[in-house]
C-alpha cells in the first residue's frame, strides 16, 4: 500500500524528477508542499523559501504551477522572463535559504504538454533565515506563519546564533549574589578539575563562562545570574518552578478549577531543584504489597531519578529567551506533567531524543555538572527509560506542544490499575501486616483512598468502586468490623448524612 502521507519532500522531489509532473499532483497540501499559481508575485515567493528553510525537521516544497483548487495550469502561459524571475528568488528575495529547483514536465488539464517548477528549500539547522525584508516565516499546519522578534530570537539561540547566556547582567557582584553557594561551587570545581594552583572565585566564574573581568571588576552573565543571584527573578521574571497537584485526571477552569495543591518554588537554579524536590517528594506516595516471595515489597508512584531528571533537564535545557514562562510541574492521580518553556532545540525532536543531544543552555549545564546535577554524559533520558522500564512503568513520553509559544511536556504516567494491589505504605504502618494479607483488592482501594484523602463516605465509595450505594456501604462496614476504619458521625445516628470513615490509628 502507497501511503503517500508517510513520503518526506525528498522522497516527493525525486518522484517528481523521475516520473515527471503526475508524481506531484497525487499530493494534496500539507506540511510538505505549498501550490503556487504561476501568476504569483515571485517576490512573494520569497516568504515560502524563508519558510521551509525554518520548518523542522527537513523544509518542504514549493511548486510553481498548480492552482490552489488544485488545476494544472503549467507555468508557459507566463513566458520565460517570468519563470526566469521565479528561478531568481532565492538570491534575489531569500539569500540564506538553500534550495534545488527543478523544470518538471507536466500535461495541462486541456492536454497541452507543460511543465511545473519543483523547488525543494532545505531546512538549515544552523541560522535563521529571513527575506531581504528582514521577515522570517515557519510553517503551521498547512500554513504559514510569521514569527515575532521574541520568537526569531529564540531560533537564533537554538541554532547557535546567539549565546544569549553570556550576554551581561546589571545585578552587582558580590552584594546580589549567594556567596555560599559560588563558594560550594568553586571548591567542587577544583576538586574536578584538581586545581593545585591557587585561582579566585571570579577567576573559576570566568574559566565557566559566567561572566567576565572588566576594569578589574566581576561582570556577571545571564547564566551566573541564574545559578547564584540571591533572587534570579529580578533578571528572568519566569526564572520558578510551580507545582500543582490535581483531584482527578484532568485539569478543569473556571468555577471547576481542581487544583488541591499550588506551590512556587523559586531561587538560584540548585537552591530552587533542591526544593523543589523536596515539595514534590512530599507528594509522592509509597504503595506496600505482598510480593510473590511473601515478603513486603515498598515502591514509590514514580522513580525518583526518573522524575528529579525531568524536573533538572527542565531548569538546564528551558528556553530562558521566553521571559516570564514558568516550569510547570503538575501532577494528577494517573500521571506527572513536567513543561517547560520552549521547544526542542534542534536536531533533537521526540523521535530522536534518546539518541540526539544539543544542550540550549551549554554553560549553565556545565556548572550543574560541577554541583552534581547533572552528568554531561547525553544518557539521561536513556536512563529515564530504563528506569521505568524497571519499574514496570510506561516509557516516559516526549512531546512539544504550541500553546501561544512552544513548549516540551514529559509525562509520566504510573499504573494506577496495578496500583490496587498495593497498599498505602503509611496505611499499611496502621493496619498492620498481618491483617494486610486478609485484605481483599477492593478493601486496599478504600484504604489508599483514605489515606490519601483523609476520609470517605459511602457515596464516594460508590464512585472509587464503580458499586452500587449498598455494596459499597457493605465495604466500608466490613473494614469497619475489622478494626482498620473507624465510622464517625455527628449525632450518632445510623442514617445520619454526615457519616464518614477514618482510618483507625493502632495503639502504639
Amino acid at each position: 500500500m502507497d501511503l503517500l502521507e508517510l513520503w518526506t519532500p525528498d522522497d516527493i522531489f525525486a518522484a517528481a524528477i523521475r516520473q515527471g509532473g503526475e508524481a506531484l499532483v497525487r499530493f494534496a497540501e500539507d506540511s510538505r508542499i505549498e501550490w503556487k499559481s504561476a501568476k504569483y508575485e515571485p517576490k512573494d515567493l520569497g516568504d515560502y523559501f524563508s519558510m521551509w528553510a525554518n520548518t523542522q525537521p527537513s523544509g518542504g516544497l514549493v511548486v510553481v504551477g498548480i492552482e490552489k483548487n488544485g488545476k494544472v495550469g503549467g507555468c508557459l502561459s507566463v513566458g520565460i522572463e517570468r519563470v526566469a524571475e521565479f528561478e531568481r528568488t532565492g538570491p534575489d528575495y531569500c539569500p540564506d535559504a538553500q534550495y534545488d529547483i527543478r523544470r518538471i514536465p507536466v500535461t495541462r488539464d486541456d492536454g497541452t504538454p507543460d511543465f511545473l517548477l519543483a523547488i525543494r528549500v532545505y531546512y538549515r539547522h544552523d541560522r535563521l533565515v529571513e527575506t531581504v525584508r528582514g521577515d522570517a516565516f515557519a510553517r503551521a499546519g498547512n500554513r504559514k506563519r510569521r514569527l515575532s522578534e521574541e520568537e526569531k530570537r529564540e531560533v537564533r539561540i537554538n541554532k547557535g546564533q546567539i549565546e544569549y547566556e553570556k550576554e551581561e547582567v546589571s545585578l552587582s557582584y558580590p552584594a546580589e549574589f549567594d556567596d555560599l553557594l559560588v563558594d560550594e561551587f568553586c571548591k567542587e570545581y577544583k576538586i574536578k578539575r584538581g586545581l593545585v594552583q591557587h585561582h579566585t572565585k571570579e577567576q573559576i566564574l570566568c574559566l565557566n563562562h559566567l561572566g567576565r573581568m572588566s576594569d578589574g571588576k566581576f561582570r556577571p552573565n545571564l547564566a551566573c545570574a541564574l545559578l547564584f543571584a540571591l533572587d534570579p527573578r529580578t533578571v528572568i521574571p519566569g526564572a520558578r518552578i510551580r507545582f500543582m497537584r490535581f483531584e482527578g485526571t484532568e485539569e478543569k477552569t473556571g468555577q471547576q478549577f481542581n487544583a488541591v495543591k499550588d506551590v512556587p518554588v523559586d531561587g538560584p537554579l540548585p537552591r530552587m531543584i533542591q526544593e523543589a524536590e523536596e515539595v514534590i517528594t512530599s507528594q509522592i506516595r509509597n504503595f506496600t504489597r505482598l510480593g510473590r516471595d511473601g515478603k513486603f515489597e515498598t515502591k514509590p508512584e514514580y522513580p525518583y531519578d526518573v522524575w528529579l531528571e525531568a524536573i533538572v533537564n527542565a531548569c538546564v535545557h528551558r528556553s530562558y529567551n521566553f521571559r516570564n514562562m514558568n516550569i510547570y510541574v503538575k501532577m494528577f492521580d494517573n500521571r506527572l506533567v513536567v513543561e517547560s518553556p520552549g521547544g526542542f532545540p534542534p536536531p533533537v525532536t521526540p523521535d530522536n531524543i534518546y539518541e540526539t543531544h544539543n544542550p540550549r543552555n551549554p554553560h549553565l549545564m556545565n556548572a550543574l555538572f560541577y554541583l552534581d546535577y547533572v552528568k554531561c554524559a547525553h544518557e539521561g533520558t536513556r536512563r529515564m527509560r530504563d528506569m521505568m522500564k524497571d519499574a514496570n512503568l510506561p516509557a516516559p513520553e516526549f512531546s512539544q506542544k504550541e500553546v501561544g509559544t512552544h513548549q516540551v511536556h514529559v509525562i509520566l504516567r504510573n499504573n494506577i490499575e496495578a496500583r490496587k494491589e498495593f497498599v498505602d505504605a503509611g496505611a499499611l504502618k496502621l493496619i498492620g501486616e498481618t491483617v494486610y494479607e486478609t485484605l481483599a483488592q477492593e478493601e486496599k482501594q478504600v484504604i489508599n483512598y483514605v489515606a490519601e484523602k483523609g476520609t470517605i463516605n459511602v457515596s464516594e465509595a460508590s464512585r472509587l468502586l464503580h458499586r452500587d450505594w449498598s455494596a459499597a456501604k457493605n465495604c466500608l462496614e466490613g473494614l469497619a468490623n475489622k478494626q482498620i476504619l473507624m465510622r464517625k458521625t455527628k449525632t450518632n445516628k445510623q442514617r445520619d448524612p454526615s457519616a464518614h470513615f477514618v482510618l483507625r490509628r493502632r495503639p502504639t
